[in-house]
């Protein structure tokens, strides 16, 4: 057993120091962002934000508002071959450099990830999704998976520390999601006493990815627009949101009326919910490590990404960041004990 004794940050930890800027309007910031991934060369242009693969986030319909925003969806692993055919005969040829294609490691989403490329070969994107992806078995599928499809561009996570991100770019991935427990529906860290504040971890990971030019997407956390541009300035590529995208007309989940009110149901994909709904319910030899909540409705999504987009154009007029691209250069956090005046709320 031993002791880390460097103190760990999240993001209610630190807030942007200004700087001066010779930017006239947040109208002037590019939030596009290029990138050749490494393993498969594959070049891309977008904003890197992505709705999270969540059923009751990474849906088609959101995938479709994302995409007019030129922003990104991981669509859900839950999706039938036929599902993805209407899908994909119903979407402008564009959406495939804003989708990706999730998937477990077993043998059955082994099979069904060779029936969707075989029957849609245009998807370019997989993302390989378990909730711990340091076992051997993980790094093993990433390596088979890279095997089998040399210019896919793979998605794989979840790590939190920067040998596990360099073993996974290592292994094939292009892209390594960070964060272990900090999703707003995710009870890992009271279950498993396993964790790693997410503003730290993005630093360290970044770091190490950078350092091999391979990218990484910081995974839960982000409540807020700021928590999405401390993100950004932590050195973090993209930014995948989960609940923040809940409760909205293109977000899966039940519509739920209370006392006059309009809730949508959302839910952690290691809940109780999540598992009884598509495979049955819990194994005996686990436990639930997620949540289920009912969150206010909040009409089209579009709204919200307005606000998120405006917020993080805002974050870079403050720091003099023209491009996203320069924000964590320009970034300097400062530690903080307060984040706002809460005396309404």
């Amino acid at each position: 057993m031993r002791i880390e004794y460097e103190i760990k940050l999240g993001f209610k930890d630190v807030m942007f120091r200004p700087k001066r800027s010779t930017l006239k309007s947040r109208s002037e910031v590019d939030l596009e962002r290029e990138f050749t991934f490494l393993n498969s060369g594959y070049k891309w242009k977008g904003i890197p934000i992505m709705g999270a693969n969540m059923d009751t986030v990474g849906t088609f319909e959101m995938a479709q508002a994302l995409a007019k925003k030129n922003l990104f969806t991981a669509i859900h692993k839950h999706y039938s071959l036929e599902q993805w055919q209407s899908f994909i005969q119903t979407s402008h040829t564009t959406i495939y450099d804003h989708i990706a294609v999730s998937t477990g490691t077993g043998q059955m989403d082994s099979d069904k990830l060779k029936k969707l490329f075989h029957t849609l070969p245009e998807l370019k994107f997989i993302c390989i999704d378990v909730a711990n992806g340091y076992s051997e078995h993980f790094v093993e599928f990433v390596k088979k998976t890279r095997e089998q499809y040399p210019d896919k561009v793979i998605i794989a996570g979840n790590v939190v520390t920067g040998e596990m991100v360099e073993e996974l770019l290592l292994s094939g991935a292009d892209l390594v999601k960070v964060g272990i427990g900090p999703g707003s529906v995710c009870t890992t860290r009271v279950k498993t006493g396993v964790g790693y504040p997410q503003l730290s971890a993005i630093i360290e990971c970044a770091d190490a990815a950078h350092g091999l030019g391979g990218q990484i997407i910081s995974d839960g956390g982000c409540t807020s627009p700021g928590d999405v541009a401390k993100a950004f300035g932590a050195g973090a590529d993209f930014v995948m949101l989960g609940g923040m995208l809940a409760g909205h007309d293109e977000s899966g989940g039940e519509i739920i009326q209370k006392d006059g009110k309009v809730f949508k149901q959302f839910y952690g994909m290691s809940s109780s919910t999540a598992m009884e709904k598509h495979v049955g319910g819990v194994a005996e030899y686990r436990a639930s490590e997620g949540k289920t909540v009912e969150v206010p409705y909040r009409g089209e999504v579009e709204n919200t990404l307005q606000d998120i987009l405006g917020g993080l154009r805002s974050t870079c007029t403050y720091v003099g960041a023209q491009r996203l691209k320069e924000l964590t250069k320009r970034t300097t956090f400062i530690r903080v004990s307060e984040q706002e005046n809460q005396i309404y709320t």
